[in-house]
Parts: structure tokens; C-alpha cells; sequence
């Protein structure tokens, strides 16, 4: 790609609040969480440094920057949508790019002082954020109108991009010079929902037409003046070095340019893909394995099991569990596999580094702490790493580790390039592209940790839930990041277990952090995908037991938490929860709330003559507030669902004496399309301000699908993936 095809210098001019019929308006504010006034005085007071986020262009269009990333989840859309429906804009005039890496103008305010994507909080940290910067800037866009045509404010409208009074009218790129030249509004008030035109309606979405056309830029398009395709052979086993380098043969390949070490590997640098793949088969490297995971999975498993009759770390203590006497005892214990990300575009960066700067193109999640690491590889300041966000397929929290691996390492091959023993600093500055293969994804790390969970309850002569004892086993995805709390649990290790909504009288969570070699990271849902799956499972047990209907028996327990019980009585409802089904199929159900979100899932499925199970139809009601953009929303529920049944149907990175024995979709099975069931989503309606949709549609799925298997063949799976328990 030319140089100018994605220079940051229009989005620069875009920060700066100025006029000119070159410019148009640009309007930008600084969001505290204080006052609106406040939020218009700090912009005023920083006139040069905004939190800016839309620009109205002399052609009249509308550009709203996104400082997240668009990975497939539909940010361009839903946050587009918000400023549009507070400027009274025509959806056709919308625009939407990602904004710079700048964590002063554009941080997550779910997150802190930085700028990121996860967590499923893009709509939700920007929903009073964005509606203010499109009210603010309609405001002004009426304002000028009034100067312009000796009006009062009060006797302007504005609908579809049209302002107009009387006989005045004028598109908003008319009015963006004067525009630009006011001084913005102290207070501006927000529409009531009631009268929403755009949000909670079908939009065509902002980013269908590039990528249906193949125009959509990803990092893998990026193209630079001299660039060398880089690849990186790593050890096979987790915590190993490399010990000992012949580069020989690599060198060798045609089209290979060098071979050079860095802290996590050795790369082959080379004019294409294809001959830094070559050239990396050819690399013999000796590995120093002294620090290495060497365990099996199956070893690792037993350590684990070994812990669960041990108190943990206490998480959550209400009642005393102990003092309950003479109650019918159930017990189970489940595993879950470490599991991959495996989104469909791979992690790949670009790199460019001279002296005084660096420059990486990547579909970046975590931009701050992406500056923050490359700067220290670099050895430079983090305010001189400029970082170009595109779009990314998918992620699934891949992209966003706090080591920001995938960019180290490309900075690290450029920075290796810059040395003068590497034929005497003749390649310093040439940009780098790092390309993962699916074989290094897979195999590289960054997994769903592996845990195993104990759980205890205590049934009373009526049914009636006495006690409840959960503990969890595994890695700490927090331990070492910038989120880490030392001394307390992890969070993400316990979410969805610390929490529940039955009310029990006497509850006990507890966790054992265990450690290894084997790098782990957040995974779509991340603690809810395992803990959802032991609640919501163990619950259906107890409700067997004790001779209940399994809604009827979460009904009770749920008396108190009337959200969770209007999704879950929306599903039930939907799928027609009490008729008959034909012979061979059963329904499960389950509800779990994840970021915010509360969802439930009815799953019906099947057993043909050769005992092969398959999941028919799935029914989901979602509480996620204000749907912004409900085709989003019903989208992001149908993926999590697809993404889930994969995974809880084939998913798992096994290891033999440490070494991974998936590499690619033949052996880290996912879902099929001729899997797929039919799915259907209902929406809660809601005024309440919206919550996350990116993830939680995962959790309740496994455990859905897992209670339907037990009605239909009395089998409990406890040990996933189920392609180990039942034929599918």
C-alpha cells in the first residue's frame, strides 16, 4: 500500500477544532463522567487536545471517528448510529474510521486511562459519550443556521440531514464552516428515546460494502516501500529458548534476506510469504527447554484434580455451608480444556522503525498498551509509536494481551534490522511484515486457561436448595498484566460463579491459582464460558433430583433477581417450553448474565438411530438495554452461539509431554456450517442505557445444549469438549 493511502495527516487536521470551507466542523469534548458543562469547559480549556469524535465535511458528510476496533462485532455501525440519532443525520451521509492511538483523546472509560476494545463495553463506555458529541454538534450545525438566517433557534428543525426554517433550508456541510466558528454550547440536552428514528431500527451496516468488495484494508494488505515479510519459528514447547542457530539452508532459500534472533524466537525475513516459509522449514534451531512445560494434559489435569479437596482462596462466603446437617449431598467435578481463539484472520502487523519514530499497522485492540510495549522494545517514548488501526478478522480477545506479543515481536525483527553487525545496518528502517500462519495461532499460546471446578450442594427434604460449594482450579489470566490485583482473586477466574442469581442461604466459592509456562489469555466470555457451564449444569442436577421441572426449580431460586427471570421467562416462552417434541429430541435451558447482559438459551436437540446427537434449534432472549442496532445485536447473539457449540462440541488444545497437538482446523475441529442450528433471537425491550452484546451470547450455550442431552439420553457431561462423552 502507498504511503498516503492510510496517512494519519487528515485525521490530525480532524482533532484540531477549526473552520474553513476545506475543513468543515469539527466538534470534539472530553468525557469525565462530571457534568455536561464541565465536559464543554474542559473542551474549551483544550481547544487543541480534544476528545473529538465527529467531523462534518463541506460535502456533507458525516464522519464519526470509532476508537475501537472494528474486528466484525459491528462498532462502525452501532456507535455511528448513536451520533446520527442525536444529530437528526440521514444514515446515508454516516461515515466511520478508526480513530488514532491517542489514550488521552479516545481511552475506554470501562477500562481507565487507555484506550482499548473488550470486554464487550464499546457501546456501552460510548453511549453517553457519542450521544453528546452528535447533540453538540447538531446544536451548533442549528446555531449557525440561526445566524445565518436571523432566526431563533427554537423555529429550526432538523430531520435527515435537512435543517430548515420557514423557507430556509441547508444541508449540514453548508452550515459546518459557520458552524466551526461558534463556541460550543455549555449544555445541551439529549433526546428522550422515545423519540429515537435510528437507534433500535435495521441499518445497513457501515463496514458490509468494503469488505464485500474486497476494498476493506487489513493488516495483511498493508503494503510499504521496501518491506520484508517476516515469519518466526518458535519453540514447540512453552518456556523453552532458543540455545544454538544454523541459518544456513534458511539463507539459502531464494528470496530470503535474514535470519535474526529475538526474545521470542528466530525470524526469517524475505521478500514473500511464501520464501520466509520456506526459509523458516530450513532454520535448525536448538531449544534450551531447562524452563519448559513438559506436563501432558492429562498430567496437568490430575494436579489440578489433586487441589480440589483443599480450601482455596476465598472468593465469595454468605451463610456457613458447614453447619448444614443431614441434607442430601450431590457432588460433581468438570474440566475444561485450554481452548485457541482461532479467529479467521491470523495476528499480523507491520512495522516501520526509524530513529525517532515507529509506525505499526494492525487491527489493534489495545492501542495504549500496544504503544506502551513497542515503545519499550523500541526504546523509544510511547508518545513517538504511532499506531494505524484497521480492521481486523475477528479476535475473540486474541488481539488484546497486555505483552502485545505479536507486536513485540514485529518491532523487535525491525529493531534487530537496525543492528550493524546484520549486514552493517544496510536494512536498517526497512518496514517489517509479521505474518502468523493458522499452524502458529493455533500452536502459540494465549489460550482459555484449562480448569477444573468441584461443586457441592445440599438438597433439603422439599426440594429447596440448602448449600452450595464451588471451587475453581486453574491459571490466572490477570497474574503479571496491568489489571492484575495482587492478593485478591482473579476476577476472570470467578466471574459467573462469584455471582449467581438464585438465592441460596448458604454459598461458598474458593479458588486455587495454579502456574505454568503455557501463556493464557481472556477468551470470548472469558470466566463465564467454564463457570456458566458448571452453574447452570450442576443446577439442572439438583433440580433433577429433587423431582422439579428445571424452569420451574430456576424460577424460585431467581425471586429476587426479576432481570434474569424476565429473560429467562422470554425464552421459555419463545420456545414454547411445555409442547411436545417429536420422539428423539429434548430441550435444555440456561441463563447466565456476562458483561452486563443477561441471556438465555433454550437449545433443542436431536439423537438419530446411530445415537448421533445434533442441536436443532437454539432460542435466545437477550437483556442488553437499549438495542442500538438490533440487527447487531441479533448477529452477535447468532455468532456467539456458532462460536460456542464449536467449541464446547470439539474444542480443546490437548499437549503431549508439552507439546500442542493441534495446528490448524483439521485438529482444532470448529463448527460446520451443516451444524449450524436454526437459531432465533428476541430482544428484551428496554430504556435503559445498553450493556455488552460481543460476548454474551456464549456462556449459556453449553450449558443448554449439555441439560437437553441429559433430559433426552441421562447423561451429564461434566468433562468438555462432548465429543468425548456422546456421539456427534
Amino acid at each position: 500500500m502507498p504511503d498516503g493511502h492510510m496517512s494519519d495527516t487528515s485525521r490530525r487536521r480532524f482533532l484540531q477544532v477549526t473552520g474553513g470551507a476545506g475543513v468543515g466542523l469539527m466538534v470534539g469534548f472530553t468525557w469525565t463522567g462530571t457534568s455536561r458543562r464541565a465536559q464543554a469547559a474542559a473542551a474549551a480549556a483544550q481547544a487543541f487536545e480534544p476528545n473529538a469524535f465527529v467531523k462534518v465535511a463541506p460535502d456533507g458528510t458525516v464522519t464519526v471517528l470509532i476508537k475501537h476496533l472494528e474486528m466484525g462485532q459491528g462498532v462502525f455501525t452501532g456507535l455511528t448510529a448513536i451520533v446520527a440519532e442525536e444529530m437528526d443525520a440521514d444514515w446515508a451521509q454516516m461515515r466511520a474510521e478508526h480513530a488514532p492511538a491517542n489514550a488521552k483523546l479516545y481511552n475506554n472509560t470501562a477500562f481507565g486511562p487507555i484506550q482499548g476494545t473488550g470486554g464487550s463495553t464499546s457501546v456501552y463506555n460510548s453511549w453517553t459519550q457519542l450521544r453528546q458529541a452528535g447533540a453538540t454538534a447538531r446544536a451548533l450545525l442549528v446555531a449557525a443556521a440561526a445566524q445565518t438566517w436571523g432566526v431563533p433557534a427554537s423555529d429550526i428543525t432538523v430531520s435527515k440531514g435537512v435543517v430548515s426554517s420557514g423557507t430556509h433550508k441547508a444541508g449540514f456541510g453548508e452550515l459546518a464552516a459557520k458552524a466551526a466558528t461558534l463556541p460550543v454550547p455549555a449544555d445541551v440536552p439529549l433526546k428522550d428515546p422515545k423519540n429515537f428514528t435510528l437507534v433500535g431500527t435495521k441499518l445497513p451496516r457501515k463496514d458490509s460494502a468494503e469488505k464485500t468488495t474486497g476494498k476493506a484494508i487489513f493488516a495483511i494488505d498493508v503494503v510499504q516501500p521496501g518491506m520484508l515479510v517476516a515469519v518466526v519459528q518458535r519453540p514447540t514447547r512453552f518456556g523453552a529458548k532458543a540455545q544454538a542457530i544454523d541459518a544456513k539452508a534458511a539463507k539459502a532459500v531464494k528470496g530470503v534476506v535474514e535470519v535474526v534472533e529475538i526474545p521470542r524466537g528466530v525470524a526469517v525475513l524475505a521478500t514473500s510469504y511464501w520464501a520466509a516459509h520456506q526459509g523458516r522449514e530450513a532454520l535448525k534451531v536448538t531449544w534450551d527447554e531447562t524452563n519448559a512445560e513438559k506436563r501432558g494434559t492429562d498430567a496437568i489435569v490430575a494436579d489440578y484434580k489433586a487441589l480440589l479437596p483443599k480450601p482455596g482462596q476465598l472468593v465469595t462466603k454468605e451463610g456457613d455451608v458447614d453447619a448444614v446437617k443431614g441434607a442430601k449431598t450431590l457432588k460433581a467435578e468438570f474440566t475444561f480444556p485450554y481452548l485457541a481463539h482461532a479467529p479467521m484472520e491470523p495476528l499480523t502487523c507491520v512495522v516501520k522503525l526509524g530513529k525517532d519514530g515507529c509506525e505499526i499497522w494492525a487491527g489493534d485492540q489495545f492501542q495504549t498498551i500496544d504503544q506502551m510495549n513497542a515503545a519499550k522494545t523500541a526504546g523509544l517514548k510511547p508518545e513517538q509509536v504511532t499506531i494505524h488501526t484497521v480492521y481486523a478478522g475477528g479476535s475473540f480477545g486474541r488481539r488484546a494481551n497486555v505483552e502485545s506479543d505479536y507486536i513485540v515481536e514485529g518491532v523487535a525483527i525491525a529493531k534487530a534490522l537496525s543492528d550493524a553487525k546484520v549486514q552493517g545496518g544496510k536494512l536498517a528502517g526497512r518496514p517489517v511484515k509479521l505474518i502468523w500462519s493458522r499452524e502458529d495461532d493455533i500452536r502459540g499460546g494465549r489460550y482459555r486457561p484449562l480448569y477444573v471446578h468441584g461443586m457441592e450442594a445440599k438438597l433439603g427434604a422439599d426440594g429447596s436448595v440448602l448449600a452450595w460449594q464451588h471451587r475453581i482450579v486453574g491459571q490466572s489470566i490477570m497474574a503479571g498484566s496491568p489489571f492484575d490485583q495482587p492478593g485478591k482473586p482473579d476476577a476472570t477466574s470467578v466471574e459467573g460463579a462469584a455471582e449467581i442469581p438464585y438465592t441460596i442461604p448458604n454459598r461458598l466459592v474458593d479458588l486455587h491459582t495454579t502456574t505454568s509456562p503455557v501463556p493464557v489469555l481472556w477468551w470470548r466470555s472469558v470466566g463465564s464460558t467454564h463457570t456458566a457451564f458448571a452453574v447452570e449444569t450442576f443446577l439442572d442436577e439438583l433440580a433433577a433430583e429433587a423431582k422439579q421441572d428445571p424452569v420451574a426449580f430456576r424460577r424460585k431460586l431467581m425471586e429476587k433477581h426479576p432481570r434474569h427471570l424476565a429473560v429467562l421467562n422470554l425464552a421459555v416462552e419463545k420456545a414454547e417450553w411445555t409442547k411436545p417434541l417429536p420422539k428423539g429430541w429434548a430441550r435444555g435451558v440456561a441463563v447466565a448474565e456476562s458483561f452486563r447482559s443477561v441471556v438465555a438459551h433454550v437449545a433443542e436437540v436431536s439423537q438419530d438411530d446411530k445415537g448421533r446427537i445434533k442441536v436443532e434449534r437454539v432460542v435466545c432472549a437477550v437483556d442488553c438495554g437499549i438495542a442500538v442496532t438490533p440487527d447487531v445485536v441479533k448477529a452477535q447473539m447468532e455468532g456467539g452461539i456458532g462460536y460456542g457449540l464449536g467449541a464446547i462440541m470439539y474444542g480443546a488444545i490437548t499437549m503431549k509431554d508439552g507439546v500442542v497437538d493441534q495446528s490448524n482446523f483439521d485438529t482444532y475441529r470448529c463448527l460446520r456450517i451443516d451444524e449450524m442450528p436454526k437459531v432465533e433471537v428476541h430482544i428484551v425491550p428496554s430504556a435503559n442505557p445498553p450493556t455488552g452484546v460481543g460476548e454474551p451470547g456464549v456462556p449459556p450455550l453449553g450449558p443448554a445444549v449439555a441439560n437437553a442431552i441429559a433430559a433426552l439420553t441421562g447423561k451429564r457431561i461434566r468433562d468438555l469438549p462432548f465429543a468425548g462423552s456422546v456421539s456427534v
